[in-house]
């Protein structure tokens, strides 16, 4: 068939679809399929953590015992056996979360789309961290803010920085307090009340982002923004780190008003979450099969950031620096002056390693621009003596540039 005959006649398409671009990330994917490349490019979490048998048994139970309510249409809202179980794992003596707070959502990336919907008119302030979570970015893209970069240092965001110039008209801001993606930083607790208490102070919502909060190494956690002001917090939440990310279940608890409105623009979107993934996760979670699995996902990863940790030590010339995690998913390199991130992964692909160059994390052009020695590594995906070989080839490609 003519190629012609196959393509697009010339539709008019939205302002809005014309701006959308592909993201850094998904068309790095493609290169990385290739099986010699060893990929520290994707956020994806390990295989080897999913809970196939018990998924399987799940799905076995339901569809034998109540196949008809896993199959049918069923409230936005959401499964209210799983949105109870979540506002429980959210409540606090003297602070219960009541479960017509929970939205079910398809993933948090839904979370965020139907808060960029609900809150953010063409124009509007969007207050995030600089560097920020990309999926975040191109959520929020769509509703055409204005972005303001919050000023941040190793250790996230710093609350106390931040002017009444910078937060002006503000509609949200977003955060991701627990192990950011993509710098792995984790939010110190006094900042975290510092945070807590400019939300309660202000006209607008902090969006906690939590997809990785379960994933800390050995420390204990530190308390959600939310625990802290559960009225002027907007959680996110996910099972797709601790269970497994292709059953798209995540949720969102908010405030009443705010909560009926992202059910009204969730209603639209896909009438609701599937039925049958939400009756899984609550089958495999509610009688506290996360208490002994996650711990084990938790030494699978903190090994795995040990090893790269190690191999960045032994290999990396004298410049590079690295942060250390402690937990989720991600180190954040930043290069020597002069050596740019963007250039050093086409040759990084030609030496058969991926990463995700730090510039396309950055809200702002100008922010963008002082970011080129950055980039982003993954390491949950990657065995042992790969991680060793990959991280090797990329000293030897910085250490070329130094030179």
């Amino acid at each position: 068939m003519h190629h012609d005959a196959l393509s697009t006649p010339n539709w008019q398409l939205s302002e809005r679809a014309r701006k959308l671009t592909s993201s850094a990330i998904r068309e790095l994917l493609k290169v990385v399929e290739r099986p010699e490349v060893i990929s520290f490019a994707g956020g994806l979490p390990s295989p080897a953590t999913f809970p196939v048998a018990e998924i399987r048994a799940a799905a076995d139970r339901i569809l034998r015992d109540t196949p008809t309510a896993a199959l049918q249409y069923s409230p936005t809202e959401g499964y209210l056996p799983l949105r109870e179980w979540i506002a429980a794992r959210h409540s606090q003596p003297g602070a219960e979360v009541d479960p017509s707070r929970v939205l079910i959502t398809t993933g948090s990336q839904q979370a965020l789309d139907l808060l960029g919907k609900v809150l953010v008119d063409p124009g509007s302030r969007v207050l995030v961290e600089t560097p920020t979570y990309l999926g975040a970015l191109q959520s929020f893209s769509l509703y055409e803010p204005e972005y303001v970069s919050l000023p941040t240092d190793e250790h996230g965001l710093q609350p106390e920085l931040l002017t009444q110039e910078m937060t002006q008209g503000a509609r949200l801001l977003y955060a991701q307090p627990n192990f950011q993606n993509p710098t792995g930083r984790r939010l110190p607790l006094e900042r975290r009340r510092a945070l807590a208490d400019l939300a309660t102070r202000s006209p607008w919502p902090v969006i906690e982002d939590d997809p990785y909060g379960a994933l800390c190494y050995g420390s204990d956690p530190l308390p959600t923004l939310f625990s802290m002001a559960p009225q002027h917090i907007v959680y996110l939440g996910s099972f797709s780190k601790v269970l497994a990310p292709g059953l798209r279940v995540g949720y969102l608890i908010a405030p009443p008003g705010l909560h009926f409105k992202l059910v009204q623009a969730k209603q639209a979107s896909d009438l609701h979450t599937p039925s049958l993934n939400q009756q899984i996760v609550h089958q495999v979670v509610h009688q506290g099969f996360l208490d002994h699995h996650v711990p084990r996902v938790r030494e699978l990863y903190k090994h795995q950031c040990e090893a790269m940790l190690a191999a960045l030590k032994r290999t990396m010339p004298a410049g590079v620096k690295w942060n250390r995690p402690e937990g989720g998913m991600f180190i954040w390199l930043n290069l020597p002056a002069g050596v740019d991130s963007a250039e050093l992964l086409r040759a990084a692909l030609d030496a058969n390693v991926a990463f995700v160059p730090g510039a396309p994390f950055y809200a702002n052009a100008a922010d963008a621009a002082q970011a080129s020695g950055t980039l982003r590594l993954s390491f949950v995906t990657v065995p042992e003596e790969r991680i060793n070989a990959g991280v090797e080839r990329l000293a030897t490609l910085i250490a070329a540039r130094l030179t």
